[in-house]
Order: structure tokens, then C-alpha cells, then sequence
């Protein structure tokens, strides 16, 4: 009788190396990089849309290109869930990858640095230096973790306008974002109609979906049934001891939804991996080994902590709630 292999159908060592980080988060000490900071609320507590109350804020951003004399040339980037300030350049210290729109932003690119001021500020909840889960909470001296309190796209806008105001800038010539970027876009459009020039939201949505909220929903069930997530007190953990399972898991699940049915067709068909292993019951398709390539990759940029508080952000988005509704609000757009 053949021995019994162990983990015959699945096994995380088998599609993760070992010692991956607690938490990706940028921490104070890290490298700075490119990064500038802005300390935007003075002395007052900035108070979220939900009545949660930060008593600071920093916002960690970026900038290419130089203003005009009129300081009339301001672009404003606003980037997606898992994106952070470093939308342009390339990876170094500081900077775990290249700049997410290092294709569109720069000297005769689309998005013309020779011509124009850009701006990418990491969102408030985010974690790579703006103020999030992973930040210090000033009354505790410790990071927040899970009590961090529910943010809102328009809480995140609200801290880029007083960014705005921090760099002395008068309006934006633009607001250019994508997918929780664009949301930011239309929060733009809705919230302060006389400070942006034009709005350039790219494949996002006036409010949430519901299937958007499911899948959502269940990628936030990844992070926290992950037995090493310990309530989101994970900091402290050593490599390959926080909850990386589960926000990998979470990003491949997200990863699935960014592409269609056709995309996967085309790119990986039916192919496994390994034609040796391919009956076996751990050989694995190229389309998962592609997840698992994006799930690890996102373990060593990003928090656990703030993807819950993003996530949750995205599906809160609407942006005609309180406003009379969605058509009269894009309705007012000029």
C-alpha cells in the first residue's frame, strides 16, 4: 500500500515562499523615497463622514513637472484601492515597485510633465505613509490596527482638498483617476465643482454595485478567517506569522474581477504549469500560478488592516447619497 502523500490537494508552501511580511505597510524609519509630507489638520481632529475622529493627519505624496506662474497647471492623480502615492518613476528605496502609472505620466507622455504640475497623494486609510491603520495612533503610541475608523471616499477627498490648500494651489487643471481613483474623481466633481477644471474618471462607478459589494464582501472574509489575522493585532508578528494568507487570497480573488472571461482565454487557455504534474492533484493551471504571482506581490506593498478599511470604503461609494441621487448630481457636471 502506497504511502499517503501530506497536503495532497493543497499546500500554501507549495505556491508562497516563506517569511512574507506581516504587514507591507511603509512605517516611520522606512526610506522615505519620493515621498513629501503634510501635516493638514493643525491642531483641530479631523472628523470623518461617519463620526469617527482622527485627532492628525499626514498625508504622504508625490509630485512631477513644475507649476506655471499662475499655479494654474495642477494635476491631481488619485489612485485605486491598492495604489499609493508613487504613480510615476521607478522602484528603489522606499518604493517596493515601478510607478503604476509610470506609462501615462512623465516628459511627453499623456499626462505631460513638461507641461503640467502632478500631484498623487496616498489616500487617507492607505499604507504607505499617509495616515492609516498602520500609522500610530497618538494616544495609544501604538498603530491603530482595527480600531481605525471607517473612511469614505469623500473623507479622502476631503483630506486632498486640504493637500490642495497646503500646497497654495488654486484649483486643479484636472482630476484624473481609476476604478476607488475614479470615485475620487466624481467626489471631486460633486464636493468642490469650482476647484477642478475637469474631471477624467477611468473604469469606475457613480455608487457601488451590489455584486461589486459581494465580491467585496468576501474578500474581507479571507483576511479575517486567516488564523495567523489575530484581530488585526498582527504588527508585531514575525515574517511569514501575520495574515498573508488571507490578503493574498483577498487579492486573487480581486484579481479574477479585474479581467474578463476573454482576457483569460486568451492569455492562459487551458495550460498547466507542468505537463508532468498536470493529473496530479497539486499540479497547477498557469492562471493560478499567475494569482498567486499578484497575491504575494501585493503581501509585500500593502496592509491587511487597510485593505478591510478601502474595501469597505468602495462599497460605501455612492455619490448621489444625501445629494438627491445619482443623475441629478452627474447632471450638475459641467
Amino acid at each position: 500500500m502506497t504511502q499517503r502523500p501530506e497536503h495532497l490537494h493543497y499546500d500554501a508552501s507549495r505556491r508562497f515562499p516563506a517569511g512574507l511580511p506581516a504587514s507591507g505597510a511603509w512605517r516611520q524609519g522606512d526610506p522615505v523615497g519620493n515621498r513629501a509630507f503634510a501635516e493638514i489638520c493643525g491642531e483641530r481632529p479631523f472628523v470623518l463622514e461617519g463620526g469617527g475622529v482622527l485627532p492628525e493627519v499626514t498625508i504622504a505624496y508625490e509630485t512631477w513637472g513644475s507649476l506655471d506662474d499662475e499655479r494654474g497647471n495642477a494635476v491631481l492623480i488619485t489612485h485605486a484601492l491598492t495604489g499609493d502615492s508613487h504613480a510615476a518613476g521607478e522602484m528603489g528605496p522606499g518604493h517596493p515597485s515601478d510607478g503604476w502609472w509610470k506609462d501615462l505620466i512623465g516628459p511627453d507622455k499623456a499626462i505631460d510633465t513638461n507641461e503640467y504640475f502632478v500631484v498623487c497623494a496616498n489616500v487617507l486609510g492607505g499604507c504607505q505613509g499617509t495616515t492609516g491603520p498602520s500609522s500610530i495612533d497618538p494616544e495609544t503610541g501604538k498603530p491603530y490596527g482595527p480600531t481605525f475608523p471607517q473612511v469614505t471616499i469623500r473623507d479622502i477627498v476631503r483630506t486632498q482638498h486640504m493637500l490642495m490648500n497646503h500646497l497654495d494651489l488654486p484649483h486643479w487643471l484636472s482630476v484624473v483617476g481609476g476604478s476607488m481613483g475614479g470615485m475620487q474623481v466624481l467626489e471631486w466633481g460633486a464636493m468642490y465643482p469650482d476647484l477642478v477644471k475637469s474631471l477624467i474618471p477611468v473604469a469606475s462607478v457613480a455608487a457601488a454595485s451590489p455584486q461589486q459589494i459581494g465580491w467585496s464582501a468576501v474578500e474581507r472574509m479571507a483576511i479575517v478567517q486567516d488564523p495567523k489575522w489575530r484581530d488585526g493585532w498582527y504588527y508585531d508578528a514575525e515574517p511569514g506569522d501575520g495574515p498573508w494568507h488571507g490578503l493574498a487570497l483577498a487579492r486573487e480573488i480581486s484579481q479574477i474581477t479585474y479581467r474578463t472571461t476573454e482576457v483569460f482565454d486568451d492569455r492562459f487557455g487551458r495550460e498547466p504549469v507542468s505537463k508532468k504534474e498536470e493529473l496530479q492533484p497539486w499540479g497547477r493551471y498557469q492562471v493560478e500560478s499567475y494569482l498567486d504571482h499578484h497575491g504575494q506581490k501585493l503581501v509585500r506593498r500593502f496592509d491587511a488592516n487597510s485593505f478591510l478599511v478601502l474595501s469597505k470604503a468602495m462599497d460605501l461609494h455612492d455619490v448621489g447619497r444625501g445629494r438627491g441621487g445619482i443623475e441629478r448630481v452627474l447632471g450638475s457636471f459641467r
